[in-house]
Parts: C-alpha cells; sequence; structure tokens
C-alpha cells in the first residue's frame, strides 16, 4: 500500500496533480479541503463549524480534521492514497503515523511542491474568478492562508525530513512537466 503527502502552500497545484497521481497510481485521492467545502455547500454541522475558519484563511482545528481523515480511512484501507491538504500540522501529522501504523500501513513520502509566493498568489486569484470560493477572491485572505501556512504547516516538512520521508519538486513549469517530476519521486519510492 503506497500513502503520499502532496505538500506545499495553497495555489501550488496539489489539487490539480493529487488527482492525476491517483489516476496514474490507482490510489485514493484524499483532500480535506475539497471534503470541509462539501460539507459547508451542504449545510452540515461540520460546515457550519468549518464555514468561519475558511472564511479568514485559518486552518481548522487538528481534532476535526483528524476525526474526518480517520473515517474516511476507515472504508478506504484496501490501496493507498495521496493525501492532499493533510496533515497541516505537526500534531496531524504524529497522530496520522499512529492512525496507520493501527491498519498496518504507513507514509511512504512527502513531496513538497515549491512555487513562489508571488506566483501562488496569481494563481489562487486566477482560480478565483472561476470557482466562485470567497477564499480565493481577496488577496488579503490568501495572503494570510499562505502566511497561516507558512507558520503553522511548513513545520510539518521538517517531520518528515527528520524521519527521512521528504522530497521537493520544483511546481513551476506545465502539468505535465510538474507531473513528471512527482511521477519520478513515487517511482522511486515504489
Amino acid at each position: 500500500m503506497l500513502n503520499i503527502i502532496l505538500f506545499g502552500a495553497p495555489g501550488c497545484g496539489k489539487g490539480t496533480q493529487a488527482k492525476r497521481l491517483a489516476e496514474s497510481y490507482d490510489l485514493y485521492h484524499i483532500s480535506t479541503g475539497e471534503v470541509i467545502r462539501s460539507e459547508i455547500a451542504r449545510g452540515t454541522e461540520l460546515g457550519r463549524s468549518m464555514e468561519g475558519y475558511i472564511s479568514r484563511g485559518e486552518l481548522a482545528p487538528d481534532s476535526i480534521v483528524v476525526e474526518m481523515v480517520r473515517d474516511y480511512m476507515r472504508t478506504h484501507n484496501d490501496k493507498g492514497c495521496i493525501f492532499d491538504g493533510f496533515p497541516r500540522t505537526t500534531v496531524q501529522a504524529e497522530i496520522f503515523d499512529k492512525m496507520l501504523a493501527e491498519i498496518g500501513s504507513k507514509v511512504d513520502v512527502m513531496i513538497f511542491m515549491d512555487v513562489p509566493e508571488e506566483e501562488l498568489v496569481r494563481r489562487i486569484l486566477l482560480r478565483g474568478k472561476d470557482s466562485g470560493r470567497a477564499d480565493d477572491a481577496s488577496e488579503d485572505v490568501i495572503r494570510n492562508r499562505i502566511e497561516v501556512y507558512r507558520a503553522q504547516t511548513a513545520v510539518v516538512a521538517d517531520y518528515y525530513s527528520a524521519v527521512g520521508k521528504y522530497a521537493e519538486v520544483n511546481g513551476l513549469g506545465s502539468m505535465d512537466e510538474v507531473f513528471d517530476r512527482l511521477s519520478g519521486v513515487i517511482d522511486s519510492v515504489k
């Protein structure tokens, strides 16, 4: 079972590449952001509790996110996964590793997609024109999301680096070029 964490700042292309990689390697794709947005759209209790965090560009509380992933893993543990946007904190990473160990699995590699900040802002503003997402339409909210990422999430790379499960790829270039770089890393750990 292959478990890959696709990692990087908002707008780096994680979601786009995770979908392609999941199809190419026959893996499940779990995007905590998509799950949360779906809950918000459906008006569920989880969605309502998450809406305030999202609108301010803040991270969701660890306990809620970890439980979402735990629920997903209970029914999707027959093959590997690409995790897009999870774990986002060191606490989540530690809990996640224990959770995987309980089902006889592990993280194979975290791949960081490196993209400069100005390009991230440009991409998200462009995406916002199509998506209609409020958190993609405001440059102030976008920059706050990137700052929150740097302060709270980037340290997760240190966690996986310390255990030898970290790789970095250049996130600039065509979708195919970035996909090929990501595939090269995955092929090296399979």
